[in-house]
């Protein structure tokens, strides 16, 4: 099977196509990856050309402008990025029997539930911020665009999604313990927001799961299993880490941004084809880790 990845300089994309690379449908050939010079969200037109190109039989769509406090300021823009190109690029595959996979967001939801449940898909979505409506529209376009055809067409919503190349929430926190070790002071993190903290690799390795089981069409929530605070995410990193640093969980309110992300961001996991579910958020964690320290060390090296 063909398979091109939109967006495979970034976190995600990567991981999907070093997964795509060990797939046994892929061919020797393996994927074909679909950098921002190759399909810029910009300019989506040029999603014609490409296909026309390298005739893939499923595209994986994960380019996306993810800054959602930058969608905040410019909610034209996420619409343009996050909804108009997926527009393009489902019309386009829709029409050569192409099977689209489109990755989405935690954030189609407004967070607001109270009784513990993860969201699944048969509930309401509802964004409260600029870059879930847009994103919530792409799903929308997108599946317009597959009625009545014989395409597949797979929407994958993941949330808190962290791995390389770093520049994610446990890098950035491991930077903020640093300084805070270094002024003496306990390190303040957000307590009052929920979420799935996802590892990349795991959900690159879900949605190749779905590709090759013939079964990719519909909604799929591939998280890691567990719920977390940003406060409960940074403990169980030190933990893990051996640092012995205090925390003090703060409000979300404490910061001043853009944008409002859901309260309760969790998604309830749908099970893969084989019946599994992803490992525990915890033990993805772990696997990153290594990652994560040579990372740090190789900053503080550097300076």
């Amino acid at each position: 099977m063909r398979v091109a990845v939109t967006g495979a300089g970034g976190r995600l994309g990567r991981a999907l196509v070093a997964a795509l690379q060990d797939a046994p449908f892929t061919g020797l050939s393996g994927p074909i990856p679909w950098d921002r010079a190759a399909f810029d969200l910009d300019a989506p037109e040029s999603i014609h050309a490409l296909l026309d190109r390298d005739w893939p039989e499923a595209v994986i769509h994960t380019a996306a402008w993810t800054d959602v406090d930058g969608c905040a300021r410019e909610p034209q823009t996420a619409r343009r990025r996050n909804a108009e190109a997926v527009h393009v690029l489902a019309e386009a595959t829709a029409a050569r029997d192409i099977d689209l996979v489109h990755i989405s967001t935690n954030e189609v939801f407004d967070g607001r539930r109270t009784d513990g449940r993860g969201y699944t898909p048969e509930d309401r979505t509802n964004p409260i911020n600029a870059y879930g409506s847009a994103k919530l529209e792409g799903e929308i376009v997108a599946s317009a665009a597959y009625r009545g055809r014989k395409a597949q067409l797979g929407i994958v919503r993941t949330a808190w999604l962290y791995g390389p190349p770093g520049h994610d929430f446990p890098t950035k926190i491991l930077a903020a313990a640093e300084r805070a070790r270094i002024a003496g002071e306990p390190l303040q993190v957000v307590g009052d927001e929920f979420g799935s903290p996802t590892f990349t690799q795991d959900v690159a390795d879900a949605v190749v799961e779905l590709l090759g089981s013939g079964e990719v069409g519909g909604f799929h929530h591939v998280v890691n299993e567990g719920v977390a605070s940003r406060a409960a995410w940074a403990r169980e990193l030190f933990r893990q880490a051996g640092l012995d640093l205090a925390i003090v969980e703060v409000p979300a309110s404490m910061w001043s941004r853009a944008s409002t992300p859901p309260a309760w961001g969790v998604l309830e996991p749908t099970p893969l084809p084989g019946g599994e579910r992803l490992r525990s958020w915890p033990e993805a964690l772990a696997d990153y880790l290594p990652t994560l320290l040579r990372q740090r060390d190789a900053a503080g090296a550097g300076r």
